[in-house]
């Protein structure tokens, strides 16, 4: 669906190289959406997040944002890569909130793992396994129940600021409310076909204004806990656009798949 913030392969490149130009400050034209694969994702209407805030954000070479799983892990979509197996070409960019600054880790990939499901029952997630542990950042653990799946959610990303806008520098956040699945279904277009056991979504239904964007595809959404504790809930995904009133955004439903994470992060 033309539109759709999805990335595919060539948007990855794309993306990418916008990431790159754009925080060096050079304007990268947006690439063409292309169904069904289309724009990535990034944070529209938010504000900068402050250096610590979420420490276990990612920042990947092909464009696209994730979070970190465990020590040597980062987990991510599906459509941000192409296959399972080795694959040394993902840079991972951890710690910071500022892509330039010099205490960024940067981290190459070894391999990658792709869920099974993604082009049948949905699954958009994948995992990428780094050259080494990264010592004394947080990890974001995963809910396992859909019994957080309410209320306000937290999404953040390098991604553009607003539609087909140019990547960020720095880490941006924004909070978006929980849209239910009936009323993610009603939006029309693409949202008809919404995949209620593996997808969830959030934004601002009626007057749109802040959301996921290009370049954000990959990145965690989360809330605290019952205990106070961030928890990962979904997995950017896909969008009609990017903030536009009756087009929320779309996640991964990590709960449903947070047993096939577990069990893909042992062998990976």
């Amino acid at each position: 669906m033309a539109g759709k913030r999805w990335i595919s392969l060539l948007r990855n490149v794309a993306v990418g190289a916008a990431a790159l130009a754009s925080t060096a400050g050079l304007a990268i034209p947006a690439a063409a959406g292309q169904p069904p694969s289309a724009d990535g994702t990034r944070v529209v209407g938010g504000t900068r997040a402050d250096p610590g805030e979420f420490p276990w954000m990612v920042r990947l070479s092909m464009g696209c944002g994730g979070a970190l799983y465990t020590e040597q892990i980062v987990l991510t979509a599906a459509h941000c890569v192409s296959r399972t197996g080795n694959d040394t070409s993902i840079t991972a960019t951890l710690g910071v909130v500022d892509l330039h600054s010099s205490d960024a880790k940067e981290v190459r990939s070894s391999s990658v793992y792709r869920s099974p499901t993604y082009d049948t029952t949905g699954g958009d997630w994948a995992l990428i396994k780094l050259a080494g542990p990264v010592r004394g950042i947080p990890t974001l653990p995963l809910a396992t129940s859909g019994a957080g799946n309410t209320g306000t959610f937290t999404i953040a990303g390098w991604g553009a600021a607003s539609e087909d806008g140019d990547q960020q520098r720095y880490l941006r956040k924004a909070d978006v409310p929980f849209v239910d699945d009936k009323t993610c279904q009603a939006q029309g277009a693409g949202y008809g076909d919404l995949k209620p056991d593996a997808e969830l979504c959030a934004g601002n239904v009626d007057d749109g204004g802040v959301d996921t964007c290009q370049g954000d595809s990959g990145g965690p959404l989360f809330r605290r806990d019952e205990s106070g504790k961030w928890t990962q809930l979904g997995i950017t995904s896909w969008g009609d656009g990017c903030a536009r009133a009756h087009a929320p955004g779309v996640y991964t439903e990590v709960s449903t798949f947070a047993s096939d994470i577990a069990a893909a992060a042992e062998k990976i």
